[in-house]
């Protein structure tokens, strides 16, 4: 899976975990708290979601500030 279908997926995943979220600016360099406004609730409930939808565990308590982050461990995580 190519890194654009990767971030296509994430802002799926993220729209329909926070529905009133405009992604239409939303680029890898984009902050997950700051700038898309998620909590510690809709980070849990994404990073579920990225588990199912790209078959892997997160391992251990990852940290992750950007989008572009998630981005690299998914790659990092997934058969490609």
């Amino acid at each position: 899976m190519q890194r654009e279908e990767i971030f296509e997926e994430l802002k799926e995943i993220i729209k329909l975990i926070k529905p009133s979220i405009d992604l239409s600016t939303a680029t890898e360099d984009s902050q997950l708290v700051r700038d898309l406004g998620l909590d510690s609730l809709t980070i849990l409930l994404l990073s579920l979601a990225t588990e199912n939808k790209f078959g892997f565990r997160f391992e251990g308590n990852p940290k992750f500030i950007t989008v572009g982050e998630v981005i690299d461990y998914i790659e990092a995580n997934t058969k490609q």
